[in-house]
């Protein structure tokens, strides 16, 4: 078992590692192609598998869940009638939990140095498989490894930039991203990620110190800033063929249904000052009209005009279109200097 003061003396590493300018020869090169620049690739100091990934996820019920403040940050997904979170203080420690749903397995991954949580198939080449902590960044960002051909992934780019699979793009399972209090009022039977994870980590303390705050302190910059906005500034991102567009938490103040266009599409953001979440408006859902409206008890978040009632997932909880859903985008909660370094010159959204 890894102990805590172990874990702390390599992030320190990793951060004074910041200042050194890698070189390809700093990098593992298994196999000679990167989509991205090699010489952006950077060792984040642990190692590979240095921040290890949860491969036996153990979970308790919201009521047990006293680790947890209302305003901790957790990743929710929700799949039939399961619904789990997977708290930040927990995924700070280890940015990827292989889990399994009703037989469905997927990765939940997080970077903590971009904010940014996706879950996706853990599957490749057909075949079932796990993820781990590569120990690479790529403009602050992770790249984790997939354990069936020890291909590289960068999360943000949602793409295998180095390895047998490069090109590979992962199959997206929705998640939403909110503080503890909101989470558990939607969806009160929701598992919770606990703290027993087999590993010995201070959880609740960020290995990072003040860094989701101060907007001044980056642990590895990326190659492309833009002033625009705050850089720990959370935001809610479409990501669409290579581009993108943020929406602002202060854009959804007392919960609003916003319909919005975006690189050709149509699309409908919800959200209110502690959740955001997007859709596609495609066919008939174009003509619909939407507001924000919470029902108590429920996890329903917005209406439309016909009288249907909908979950932040864009299923139909009750009404004439009951079991629709909208359709998913690619989407993700950021800190703004990621967003502006994967993406450049993001649309910003203005009321």
């Amino acid at each position: 078992m890894k102990n805590y003061v172990l874990l702390s003396v390599i992030l320190l590493l990793a951060s004074c590692s910041a200042t050194s300018n890698n070189t390809q020869n700093d990098i593992p090169n298994q196999f000679s192609e990167w989509l991205i620049p090699i010489n952006q690739v950077k060792d984040g100091g642990p190692g590979k598998d240095g921040i290890p990934s949860i491969d036996n996820p153990q979970f308790t019920d919201a009521s047990a869940a006293s680790f947890l403040n209302d305003d901790d940050l957790v990743v929710g997904i929700v799949k039939g009638n399961i619904a789990k979170a997977y708290p930040h203080l927990v995924l700070d420690w280890h940015e990827v939990v292989n889990d399994e749903i009703n037989g469905a397995f997927f990765t939940l991954n997080y970077c903590p140095l971009t904010g940014t949580a996706f879950a996706w198939e853990s599957k490749t080449k057909d075949t079932r498989t796990t993820f781990g902590v590569s120990g690479l960044l790529y403009n602050a960002n992770l790249i984790m490894y997939d354990r069936n051909t020890d291909s590289n992934w960068s999360q943000l780019r949602l793409e295998c930039v180095n390895g047998e699979l490069i090109n590979d793009e992962p199959k997206l399972y929705s998640v939403v991203e909110t503080d503890w209090k909101t989470w558990k009022s939607l969806y009160p039977n929701t598992q919770v990620l606990g703290t027993q994870t087999g590993f010995s980590r201070n959880y609740g303390n960020s290995p990072y110190g003040d860094y989701a705050t101060n907007n001044n302190r980056f642990i590895f910059r990326p190659e492309i800033t833009n002033a625009a906005l705050p850089s720990k500034e959370r935001i809610y991102a479409i990501i669409d063929d290579g581009t993108s567009k943020v929406y602002q938490f202060s854009n959804f103040n007392g919960g609003k249904a916003i319909k919005d266009s975006f690189n050709g599409n149509d699309y409908l953001i919800v959200g209110n000052e502690k959740l955001m979440y997007g859709f596609k408006l495609e066919g008939d859902y174009s003509n619909l009209m939407f507001e924000y409206g919470l029902d108590n008890n429920s996890e329903v978040i917005f209406k439309d005009n016909e009288g249907n009632k909908w979950s932040i997932f864009g299923k139909v909880i009750e009404g004439p279109r009951e079991g629709e859903t909208l359709t998913q985008v690619k989407s993700v909660m950021s800190y703004w200097f990621a967003i502006a370094a994967f993406y450049p010159n993001p649309g910003i959204y203005s009321n």
